[in-house]
């Protein structure tokens, strides 16, 4: 079971602009209003299920929580500036609620708090950020940027991740947050279509969500070799 909070709107909580009609449609079922919701809920309730093997204990339960925000560039890259000093739009971003180290359950290490991805998942292990933020997800200062206590973010304004216990309730994940403009650039260049390309972020972005991370190139390898068995089913 997944409680899905599902957005299609700006980080203000504002309506997309008329201008993004177009991509609207071109994103079909996953961007068609009232109905988006129910099709993002069955992908990814779908994609929990495949998983739910390949989790640790600490990872598995009933019911889960986590939000979807499809957005623009604009709000994107305000998210993009205050947590990576970097002023720029990305395809996606991922905010992870739970803190555990969980290492030992999974073949790939659990990122800390903020995880982010630009360009189709490039190796970010050089930042540019003149400040020395640490691309894991670590604010200059060292303290870890927990997803859901985003103050200032009306769209992540449900209850933080904490500590689950198995007492009925869900175990929040974080949020996702994608850029309808960056995914729609990308589905052009590599010649597929914004349904697809939104499958493809979504996926990346709740694998962070359960620990997965791509910190070399044979790390991203499996990364988007799982994706891919989420994405067909396999």
């Amino acid at each position: 079971m997944l409680d899905l909070a599902f957005r299609l709107e700006t980080t203000e909580g504002t309506p997309l602009a008329p201008e993004l009609a177009p991509l609207l449609a071109a994103a079909g079922s996953l961007a068609a209003g009232a109905a988006a919701e129910e099709r993002w809920q069955d992908l990814l309730e779908g994609w929990l299920s495949q998983l739910a093997a390949d989790l640790p204990a600490e990872l598995r339960a009933g019911t889960y929580s986590l939000g979807l925000l499809l957005t623009d560039d604009a709000s994107i890259a305000a998210l993009n500036n205050t947590w990576r000093h970097r002023n720029e739009p990305t395809d996606v971003l991922s905010f992870a609620a739970l803190e555990s180290d969980l290492e030992a359950g999974l073949s790939l290490p659990l990122p800390a708090g903020l995880v982010e991805e630009a360009g189709r998942f490039e190796d970010d292990s050089e930042s540019d950020d003149p400040e020395g933020e640490d691309p894991e997800g670590e604010d200059p200062e060292g303290d870890d940027v927990e997803g859901n206590d985003l103050d200032t973010e009306p769209f992540l304004d449900r209850e933080p991740g904490l500590a689950w216990e198995s007492s009925g309730e869900p175990l929040e994940l974080g949020d996702i947050v994608i850029s309808l403009e960056s995914a729609a650039r990308q589905a052009a260049a590599a010649g597929t279509s914004l349904e697809a390309e939104l499958q493809f972020l979504a996926s990346h972005g709740l694998l962070h969500l359960l620990g997965w991370d791509h910190p070399d190139e044979a790390s991203l390898a499996t990364m988007l070799s799982r994706q891919e068995a989420l994405i067909t089913g396999a």
